[in-house]
């Protein structure tokens, strides 16, 4: 099997339902932002279910034995500029902190290069710690 370095695109499509919910459209799938969970923590579970996949595959990849994980993750906004109020503050989130609970027979030193890949190897982590360009573009229907 040859595998393609070629990057896979996302296109994915947002329809207001209201105020405060956003049916999206994967093309696979459709979910809805605001009826469980507003988009800060969809954001955040984003961030762990990616940590968790990345895990198991790195864990796989490294011969690593994963038992039990329990990823949390922490992180401070300040609602004031998204509210149009004045503040210094950035309107995201200004820093997360996430702790990985693992049960394993492997070695500390396993666990730490372990934790080290997944890091390395983490899509959407990656795009948390390093900027990425956001195009914004105006169509009127």
């Amino acid at each position: 099997m040859t595998e393609s370095n070629d990057p896979t695109t996302y296109e994915l499509t947002a329809d207001r339902l209201s105020p405060k919910r956003t049916r999206i459209d994967t093309g696979d799938a459709e979910f809805v932002v605001g009826k469980d969970v507003n988009p800060v923590e969809y954001f955040l579970g984003a961030v762990l279910g990616c940590l968790n996949s990345t895990a198991t595959m790195v864990a796989r990849d490294m011969a690593v034995p994963i038992d039990e994980m329990t990823v949390s993750i922490e992180g401070d906004i300040d609602y004031a500029s998204y509210r149009g109020e004045q503040s210094d503050a950035r309107p995201g989130l200004q820093g997360l902190e996430v702790t990985v609970e693992v049960e394993s027979d492997a070695t500390e030193d396993e666990l730490e290069a372990w934790l080290a890949a997944v890091e390395d190897r983490c899509p959407v982590t990656d795009n948390v710690e390093n900027e990425t360009s956001l195009g914004l573009t105006l169509e009127s229907a």
